[in-house]
């Protein structure tokens, strides 16, 4: 039963319309309660059909009482008499009315305050009783909730070939609230926060909430998501009516056509099976209660003039669709509905329409990994999957873009279902290029119609074919502004290229949201900067004018003044400048030349065998084949003069030369043609056998390129990557050269215990590795285990470099047991580690009686007085070390003590450095006393001790020691 409540006065039963008098009873009877009541519920009582619908249903109305509520001649009057005739049979009859009212929420929306502030609890009996809903408003939306969660179920793919399940395919992007002048005002928290009333409103007399981004950055898709939400009652409960649109539907009609607004809502979008009189009339009465989307502003086309046809404000007046669509972003139609209206960066609308703007800017990484979680379920192909775009920057750049992003994912996942293998993906297979053509293949199919029946069967061939026109004229623009190095294109570009007005449309050129070069006309730049690379390599290889010349002009940018000063003697089939020289390559020693680098890139991808079937359509195989010998010629020839011109050095029997940068572009180019035969000839003009790489800006993919080279260089190599970006997927994509490698050094890489561990299984099949350079990565304990194997199995290792990783004592004693049990290694260092004195100690088992170990560093390792006395008794047994660094740790005048002593007996021992401990002038003293019976010693340094100037010059006789 409802709570007690006390009275309330009379005179709030007459307010106003819209508020409630609300009068509950002191007695539970609830023919009271419907007294009491009474003209409260004839006031807030809309639909009676519904009422006497379940009251005949369950017996309580007979077909009479049906006939007389009909005859009623006003609303009004049916529920007076409804009223009557429930209380005139009894209690039961009026609870049931009650929970009719109480359990058809949305025919009855007005008494919801009412019918929470009684508290009404109905008997078990009447819960048993059946209600049916058969408000037209109620089953209005039932309709369209049905109608919007059949659409919205499914979103159809990019390549509009197939159709993915929307609930597994969405994922949210970055999403921020913008100000008129698109300042941020904070992100986005979450699609509801689009709705509400309050964050990031810009006008509260604004009426439509705008949400722009970039072509691909997923507008759609969010729309699409709201629909679906809705459509399963997650989104805002107020919403009784979603209505969506896309603005290129209003581009159908005519000039001459004309809809009033029911029509345009009910006849052109779902239309009510009952009452729509009724529904529309609910509409109007509760216009808060509905929800637009319109998609697509941009994709809007039509001759019809806006300026020249009256506004309207009435709902029954028949106007232009497009007045329509005005007037309800506007609010002079259905003021108060909330209205989404989307379209591309560099559309505007009139201030005065804005409620909220939102700018998409794409996938951050937290959503790159949620939707790889989505599009790869199992863990190991979805952790493969990131280690590859984490090596590969320009894949993970576009990645940003959930357009891109999905056809990325869908090359790997074609590639994965083609050799079912997640351990194996063949990476090396997906080139850059494959999918830059997959990105275009996908734009050029946008204007393809679809059908209810058939989706898109066009092959990559048929699509290009189809679409030459249009390629051409990209092309044409790309080209021509590569070679002046422009990047936006005003009118008089686009119309030299002929550009028809859909193909602006398709989403590779974009409007430059301020005035360009073109002054107040409208500019435009490709949507990504190795989009216009990509075209304009297009342009080189299929335009039957371009010769060898023009087709390798980009390759002048090799290098930026001054890489490589020695470089001024290119082969003859292009004629280089010197660097240093005038023309192109000399222009500004800062400018950025990934674009022509880019361009370069793609050239080689496109000449590529592979791609002969696809080009063919597009240019004569004749001509194809000549570009591609040009193109290799010149590849193979530049390698060569690269090398050739480098400063080289020769030590310890190696010939070293440190290469540039472009020398990375090079092999990136030669990898892009997947030519073994390339490959090899690459590798025999490679006239060095050390390659040092370091501070080149190589990401791991990278090292598939370098990989594809050196796998074919028939002599054993060393090989310096030091200071780059690898990371584990740049060392796994190295095996292939790793049964050539004696030297590796891959110091600051970001290498972990994975990479540690494929370092391990690769280096240990060949057992030629003599030098490994692990410094300063992310190597923890269980790597250093790796490492002690390495060092077990290869007996011919002679250095170890592993400083500054996260090893502590645990993986110091695996390390430390691997040096005591080689005869082999010269050098150890381990600086900045944790191994403290427990791996102190187990180094201090390994230096005794060792016989080649020459140089240890055990510095900022956290070694105390336990460990450093270790360490000092095992050098008494040691003849082998020369150079040994304590520095940075906590050693004491009670280590320097056993330091003296073991100096008195170890006459080997050349340099000893001390620097940054906690030695005092007492322990000082005691070295200075040891060193008269010591004649090996060469410098013991103190610097950064616990001693002061004046102290220290008690031992300014002693040059070994060397205090400041």
């Amino acid at each position: 039963m409802w709570a007690k409540q006390s009275l309330v006065p009379l005179a709030m039963e007459k307010q106003s319309h819209g508020e409630m008098g609300i009068i509950p009873s002191e007695s539970h009877s609830h023919i009271k309660l419907l007294k009491i009541n009474r003209e409260l519920l004839v006031t807030h009582i809309r639909n009676t059909q519904c009422l006497v619908d379940n009251l005949l249903e369950n017996d309580y109305f007979s077909s009479e009482d049906a006939e007389i509520v009909g005859a009623c001649p006003t609303q009004p009057d049916k529920v007076r008499k409804i009223l009557d005739l429930v209380q005139s049979k009894g209690e039961e009859a009026s609870e049931f009315l009650l929970y009719v009212l109480q359990q058809l929420e949305d025919a009855y929306v007005d008494l919801r305050p009412w019918l929470s502030e009684i508290g009404f609890s109905p008997s078990e009996l009447i819960q048993s009783k059946v209600v049916v809903n058969t408000d037209p408003v109620s089953r209005y939306t039932e309709k369209l909730r049905q109608q919007l969660g059949r659409d919205s179920k499914f979103v159809l793919c990019y390549a509009q070939k197939e159709e993915l399940l929307l609930e597994e395919t969405y994922t949210d992007t970055i999403a921020e609230l913008v100000g008129l002048k698109d300042e941020s005002l904070g992100p986005l928290g979450s699609l509801a926060c689009l709705l509400d009333r309050s964050s990031g409103v810009l006008s509260e007399q604004g009426e439509t909430i705008f949400i722009c981004g970039d072509a691909g950055m997923g507008k759609s898709m969010l729309l699409q998501r709201l629909q679906s939400l809705w459509a399963a009652r997650r989104l805002d409960a107020q919403f009784k009516f979603f209505f969506h649109f896309r603005c290129r539907v209003f581009s159908c009609f005519k000039e001459g056509d004309a809809l009033c607004l029911q029509d345009l809502l009910f006849k052109h979008y779902c239309y009510p099976e009952q009452d729509p009189d009724e529904v529309f009339a609910f509409l109007l009465r509760c216009p808060h209660a509905a929800l637009f989307t319109f998609d697509g502003l941009d994709e809007l086309h039509s001759d019809f003039d806006l300026s020249g046809a009256p506004d309207t404000s009435s709902p029954w007046e028949p106007a232009h669709p497009l007045v329509l669509l005005a007037n309800l972003l506007s609010g002079k139609l259905l003021k108060g509905a909330a209205k989404l209206l989307t379209a591309r960066t560099g559309v505007e609308i009139p201030r005065q329409l804005l409620r909220k703007k939102v700018l998409l800017r794409g996938f951050a990484p937290s959503h790159l990994r949620a939707y790889a979680r989505r599009m790869f379920p199992d863990r190991t192909v979805q952790q493969h999957l990131l280690a590859q775009l984490e090596a590969n920057p320009n894949l993970c750049s576009l990645c940003a873009v959930p357009l891109f992003c999905w056809i990325i994912f869908r090359c790997f996942q074609h590639f994965h279902s083609v050799w079912d293998s997640a351990a194996q993906l063949p990476s090396r297979t997906v080139t850059l290029t494959d999918v830059f053509l997959l990105v275009t293949e996908v734009h050029l199919n946008r204007t393809q119609p679809t059908s209810l029946v058939q989706r898109n069967t066009r092959s990559q061939v048929e699509t290009f074919r189809a679409s030459r026109g249009t390629l051409r004229s990209l092309g044409q623009v790309a080209h021509g502004g590569m070679e002046k190095s422009l990047f936006v294109f005003g009118q008089e570009e686009v119309q030299a290229a002929e550009f028809q007005e859909g193909e602006l449309q398709l989403g590779f050129l974009r409007a430059v949201p301020e005035p360009g070069v073109g002054g107040d006309q409208q500019s435009y730049e490709f949507f990504h900067i190795t989009l216009q690379a990509f075209f304009t390599a297009f342009f080189l290889v299929v335009d039957d004018q371009v010769g060898t010349q023009q087709l390798l002009r980009f390759f002048q940018e090799w290098a930026p003044p001054g890489e490589a000063g020695a470089e001024s003697c290119y082969p003859p089939l292009l004629p280089f400048q010197c660097l240093k020289g005038g023309g192109l390559a000399g222009e500004d020693p800062f400018k950025n030349k990934d674009h022509f680098r880019f361009t370069n890139l793609f050239l080689c991808g496109l000449l590529s065998k592979a791609k002969e079937k696809l080009l063919r359509h597009l240019v004569p195989p004749a001509a194809l084949r000549r570009k591609r010998k040009a193109l290799w010629a010149h590849l193979l020839a530049s390698l060569r003069a690269h090398l050739k011109n480098l400063p080289r050095t020769q030590s310890g029997g190696f010939s070293q030369v440190q290469a540039m940068p472009t020398f990375i572009w090079m092999l990136r180019c030669i990898y892009e043609t997947q030519s073994e035969k390339v490959g090899r000839l690459a590798a025999k003009g490679i006239c060095a056998n050390y390659l040092k790489l370091t501070y080149c800006n190589a990401c791991s993919a990278d090292c598939s390129a370098l990989s594809f080279v050196l796998h074919h260089f028939r002599k054993r190599l060393a090989l310096d990557l030091d200071n780059n970006n690898l990371n584990d997927y740049g060392v796994r994509e190295l095996q292939p050269c790793f049964s050539r490698l004696t030297v590796l050094r891959l110091s600051v890489n970001q290498i972990t215990d994975s990479g540690v561990k494929v370092l391990y299984e690769e280096l240990t099949k060949y057992k030629i590795l003599t030098f490994l350079g692990l410094y300063s990565n992310q190597i923890t304990d269980v790597g250093a285990r790796y490492v002690a194997r390495i060092l077990d199995e290869c007996k011919g290792l002679t250095h170890l470099k592993l400083g500054e990783n996260k090893i502590t004592s645990e993986g110091g004693k695996c390390l430390a047991l691997a040096v005591r049990n080689s005869s082999s290694i010269l050098e150890i260092g381990m600086w900045g580690n944790r191994i403290g004195d427990e791996g102190a100690k187990a180094f201090a088992e390994a230096l005794r009686n060792h016989p080649s170990l020459t140089n240890l560093s055990l510095a900022f390792n956290g070694i105390s007085t336990e460990g450093g006395k270790s360490l000092a008794q095992a050098l008494q047994r040691n003849t082998s070390l020369r150079i040994f660094w304590l520095t940075k740790n906590e050693l004491d005048d009670e280590v320097a003590e056993s330091l003296a002593e073991m100096l008195k007996v170890n006459q080997t021992l050349k340099h000893l450095w001390l620097i940054q401990n906690q030695i005092t002038a007492k322990g000082i003293a005691q070295l200075a006393d040891a060193l008269q019976k010591n004649t090996g010693i060469t410098e013991i340094c103190l610097n950064g001790n616990l001693i002061k100037p004046e102290e220290a010059k008690v031992f300014e006789d002693e040059k070994r020691i060397v205090c400041f």
